[in-house]
């Protein structure tokens, strides 16, 4: 049985822990949810279990189709086994349908379907409310070496369509999401989790919005949104 040690860092939505085994760390969900940079704060009821296990899926459907992750193993309700990794500062997101920044920063409809995904980088900075850069800013500031960006962004493609195809048998749109990425050994992973609060997840035939959106626009039923894609990808075999 894995042993969870010292608290090592807490963010937004988790915390990671030091474990009894070399290399491993127990990543922790909270309910807590914020938006808007932390300035919008709250509970989601049962948020953090619902993450945990939505994240094993997916980060398991990624394995299994040649996606490295730091995924180990589910330990708990609230807890997952992962690989410890040294961080990049840069965020990837990629858009499949327009939505939330790309809507406001372009004047684009909201919910238009886009003839390519588009990828985008950004600064992992709350203070500078995570710019958006492109891959000269990664190269000339370094932030990732080229190889590595390199590795990113065949993964983040990959993560994708991967992801895509998985979830539209489950009747959810994936509108957009973000990864987070590490190294571990020379391996470059995606990391953090992978759910409803770093993808917007729609409903395929309503275009019910099913994550975060809810909290962050005061939409109400955010629980019920959470529960309903808990259900279809860990319930659904």
């Amino acid at each position: 049985m894995t042993k969870k040690g010292k608290k090592l860092y807490e963010g937004k939505a988790k915390i990671l822990y030091e474990t009894d085994k070399p290399g491993l760390l127990i990543q922790t969900f909270k309910d807590d949810a914020t938006a808007g940079d932390g300035d919008k704060k709250g509970i989601i009821q049962g948020k953090g279990a619902r993450n945990n296990a939505i994240s094993a899926v997916l980060f398991e459907v990624l394995a299994s189709n040649g996606v490295k992750n730091h995924f180990v193993e589910k330990l708990n309700e609230v807890d997952m086994l992962v690989k410890g990794l040294q961080m990049f500062p840069v965020e990837a997101t990629v858009r499949n349908i327009v939505a939330g920044g790309m809507s406001r920063s372009l004047g684009i409809r909201e919910g238009e379907v886009l003839k390519y995904p588009v990828l985008e980088y950004h600064l992992k900075d709350d203070e500078l409310h995570d710019p958006l850069i492109n891959e000269y800013h990664i190269r000339a500031l370094g932030l990732v070496e080229d190889k590595a960006l390199e590795k990113m962004e065949d993964a983040t493609f990959k993560t994708n369509e991967v992801l895509k195809t998985f979830l539209v048998e489950r009747d959810i749109d994936l509108v957009d999401f973000k990864l987070e990425f590490g190294s571990s050994e020379g391996e470059i992973l995606v990391g953090d989790e992978i759910s409803p609060d770093t993808c917007r997840f729609w409903d395929s035939g309503t275009r019910e919005k099913l994550d975060k959106d809810r909290f962050r626009r005061d939409l109400g039923g955010i629980e019920e949104a959470y529960t309903e894609v808990w259900k279809r990808i860990c319930e659904v075999g």
